[in-house]
């Protein structure tokens, strides 16, 4: 078996990396790589892997919820009201990463997304213009840090204004978020994942 693969308590093979961890489990399962269209869990997904930056995606996961709530649901329209004593109060959070900078980003990306979906109809619909051409994976693949299209992604972004959104990070957003399937072969997932992406309706940018 390769390497790339290990074989569950329950059975299942799937991707090494989530190891045993419940939580890591249950993310990889069932979220990583399904393909999304809320612009709201597209806003969070960019806004956690923005905190994630430094630290273990395992913590992001076991603070998720805190975010939620500190965060008014990721939902752009409220966090763009944000304001410097609203900042004051999150850093004294201890649910949350407690990083100036980071929570900052995320006002800023706020009024960023508003613009996109002027722009676009939807924040969605932009994302999705993104999707790279499907790659034919080798059976054994080293997964990169990054690709061409993340780092155009990121550098369209960063024009428009946002924040913590580097080529590595976008790329760590595409997985999760279904714009390409990094589940590897041999991986139950990468062929639930595969069936989902083939039925995905993908979201139209308005006309």
């Amino acid at each position: 078996m390769s390497n790339q693969i290990i074989s569950g308590a329950d059975g299942i093979d799937r991707c090494w990396w989530p190891g045993d961890h419940e939580d890591y489990l249950s993310y990889h399962d069932f979220e990583w790589g399904r393909p999304v269209s809320d612009d709201d869990r597209l806003f969070e997904k960019i806004c956690l892997e923005g905190f994630q930056a430094g630290l273990s995606w395992l913590t992001i996961l076991r603070k998720r919820e805190a975010f939620r709530a500190s965060f008014k649901g990721f939902k752009p329209e409220i966090i763009a009201t944000f304001k410097d004593h609203d900042v004051d109060q999150l850093l004294q959070n201890e649910a949350i990463i407690r990083h100036r900078g980071k929570i900052k980003s995320v006002i800023n990306n706020a009024h960023r997304v508003l613009e996109i979906k002027e722009e676009f109809g939807s924040l969605a619909a932009y994302i999705w213009s993104w999707e790279p051409e499907k790659v034919k994976r080798q059976e054994e693949f080293s997964i990169p840090p990054s690709t061409s299209t993340s780092t155009a992604l990121s550098k369209d972004l960063k024009r428009r204004g946002w924040s913590f959104v580097g080529p590595t990070t976008m790329y760590a957003f595409m997985q999760s978020v279904g714009l390409v399937n990094d589940h590897v072969f041999g991986c139950k997932f990468h062929f639930v994942v595969e069936e989902e992406l083939n039925q995905f309706k993908r979201p139209r940018m308005r006309e």
